[in-house]
């Protein structure tokens, strides 16, 4: 009797959790994106209870299609459920430098015995944010990725970066605010890296110090200054890329460096 009193308390706890969980990601999405519709909030419970997704951390974006799953957000996911590796390769058949198509095959490994589950990815100027012309090789690697850690860990909502149909019109009113096109090879005819990144930092009104960090935790070194110059490059694709997105969900990623910024102030 007293092992299933105690089982029951903390079957209770659970709940309790859960829905604290679940309350927290609401205000948090209905701060960023206003109202949202009681079948959004129901998929967002699922999203939050099933697959400990968060929209604080920007594992989640909501757009008017419904939710979307981010990179980042997949990527934790994959560290949760202990991932045992990730391959992505080319797929040479499908892809042409010259005019900048790509497509890329990624296999997902969640355990060492998995025979691996698939996904495709392609990317080319039709299909990308003008912000991120010339990284369509980097695009379409993030695409195969989010596609096979989907099929892998059973998501059913589409990833944001795997979403074409988002980037502007090449004569769009931001047109005089765009930044030089990044040739394939990587030699910058216009401003250098860390000129673009900074120049990211003003137009779309970031706060520096967070976008440092949140570098950091994505390239996967102690500081900025250890990064490779590819590593750096990525980051600023990616970073071009989301903001033009969705810059609200941008936001709520870098408020997530808020305790560390105040750490080290």
């Amino acid at each position: 009797m007293e092992t299933h009193r105690i089982s029951g308390t903390q079957d209770v706890q659970v709940g309790i959790a859960c829905q604290s969980r679940h309350r927290k990601q609401v205000r948090i999405a209905q701060l960023l994106w206003g109202p949202v519709s009681k079948l959004a909030l129901e998929s967002l419970r699922e999203l939050v209870e099933r697959y400990d997704l968060s929209v604080s951390s920007g594992d989640l974006v909501c757009l008017p299609a419904g939710w979307y799953v981010t990179h980042a957000g997949l990527l934790r996911l994959a560290r949760r459920s202990h991932c045992s590796g990730i391959d992505v390769a080319p797929v040479a058949e499908f892809s042409n430098p010259a005019t900048s198509r790509w497509a890329f095959k990624a296999t997902v490994y969640k355990s060492p015995k998995c025979r691996g589950f698939v996904g495709y990815g392609d990317a080319d100027p039709s299909n990308v944010s003008p912000l991120v012309h010339g990284a369509e090789m980097r695009v379409a690697e993030t695409r195969a990725v989010n596609r096979a850690l989907r099929k892998a860990y059973g998501i059913g909502i589409c990833s944001v970066e795997e979403i074409g149909s988002f980037a502007e019109p090449a004569h769009s009113s931001r047109e005089s605010k765009k930044l030089p096109p990044q040739p394939v090879n990587g030699n910058y005819g216009g401003p250098k890296v860390r000129d673009r990144l900074c120049q990211l930092i003003r137009q779309h009104q970031l706060d520096a110090t967070l976008v440092k960090s949140y570098a950091v935790h994505f390239c996967g070194t102690k500081t900025l200054r250890e990064a490779s110059r590819e590593q750096v490059e990525t980051f600023v694709a990616h970073l071009a890329d989301w903001a033009e997105k969705d810059r609200s969900a941008l936001l709520c990623q870098l408020n997530s460096y808020l305790t560390s910024k105040e750490g080290a102030a």
